[in-house]
């Protein structure tokens, strides 16, 4: 979704349908979630500094709020950073168990969470561009009424790339080949250390992988 990048394929390759990588649109959709966690992270940090300050002004031990599963507030949001990442039916039980805690004490992260889960279903069972642009549509209209400021980012992202993202359920186009290809490049260039004639570093790339 880079400017330079996408200048560059049309320069390139004038005539290509270009896609957004659904990669990339899910990735700001899951940052956006983590985003609101850390936010709820600094307010506990901030409580528990305050409560102990308190503690210690009144000569007394400051005793944490620990949780069913023996996490504290400020462990419960640090520990689920990794499950938000991951679908449901990927948790496991520990993991099953603080998402429950966690969505019950902070209900604002279960709804982002769902939103951003809804977005991957969309890209999992959608197969039309125009059925898909519909429910993306609907999806943003979800945001909007949510009002998460974390989630501005990809709102303007799919104002300014609706139809680069809509490619994407024509032939369910990625750049996976593209990026596992370029980390062939990389590995290929470290074990010679560095490139001194980029016309030679060619010519080989061609002759071992054309």
């Amino acid at each position: 979704m880079a400017p330079n990048m996408e200048l560059a394929v049309r320069k390139s390759f004038p005539w290509a349908r270009r896609v957004t990588d659904r990669f990339h649109v899910q990735k700001l959709a899951f940052e956006a979630v983590q985003e609101i966690r850390i936010k709820h992270r600094w307010e506990a940090l901030d409580k528990e500094n305050q409560a102990i300050d308190d503690a210690r002004r009144d000569k007394a031990k400051y005793k944490p709020e620990f949780l069913e599963n023996g996490d504290t507030i400020k462990q419960l949001l640090a520990r689920s950073r990794y499950l938000l990442y991951r679908r449901p039916h990927n948790w496991s039980e520990s993991q099953s168990q603080r998402a429950r805690l966690l969505f019950e004490r902070y209900p604002d992260i279960k709804d982002a969470y769902e939103l951003a889960n809804s977005l991957a279903l969309i890209y999992d069972h959608t197969k039309d561009a125009n059925y898909a642009l519909t429910k993306l549509a609907k999806w943003y209209e979800q945001v909007r009424q949510k009002g998460f400021k974390s989630f501005n980012t990809i709102a303007h992202t799919f104002q300014n790339h609706y139809r680069t993202i809509a490619n994407y359920f024509e032939n369910r186009s990625t750049n996976a080949s593209a990026e596992s290809f370029n980390a062939i490049i990389k590995a290929f260039r470290a074990r010679f250390r560095g490139v001194r004639s980029i016309e030679f570093f060619l010519f080989r790339l061609c002759q071992i992988y054309a």
